[in-house]
């Protein structure tokens, strides 16, 4: 088992179906599959724009988390989403990625993908890197 299985398991990533598939710690870059059930739809019988933008955001901050080797978790400052097309329930993968990371903020990105490849929604984030210590024992 790799240093990137040591990510810290939330609620809400086990309630988003969250599973780790490749991570790459010198670039900070995962890839990260997710779940969308039945009790995630909106009245449209798509995934609620919402619930999208936490999986958005639980791809960057294990992005942070791996390059720094688990030493800095993130605090969103700010997310700016783009919706680009509706997500259907079944089984979707999103990409985090730094795009720099500096001694208090990171900057960060995540694309969320449809089974078949298209691209469903991006995102970009600002955030507070806060050290590991200080995470609840």
């Amino acid at each position: 088992m790799t240093e990137a299985y040591l990510i810290p398991r939330s609620p809400i990533a086990d309630f988003l179906g969250w599973h780790l598939l490749a991570h790459d710690q010198a670039k900070g870059w995962v890839r990260i599959g997710f779940h969308s059930r039945d009790e995630i739809l909106n009245p449209a019988g798509v995934v609620q724009g919402g619930i999208l933008a936490a999986m958005l955001d639980d791809c960057m901050g294990p992005a942070a988390w791996i390059m720094t080797k688990g030493a800095r978790y993130t605090a969103t400052i700010d997310m700016n989403i783009s919706f680009l097309a509706p997500a259907r329930p079944g089984l979707l993968t999103g990409e985090g990625q730094v795009v720099q990371l500096g001694g208090t903020i990171g900057f960060l990105e995540a694309r969320l993908f449809a089974a078949d490849g298209q691209i469903l929604a991006r995102a970009t984030s600002t955030a507070r890197l806060v050290s590991s210590a200080a995470l609840p024992s």
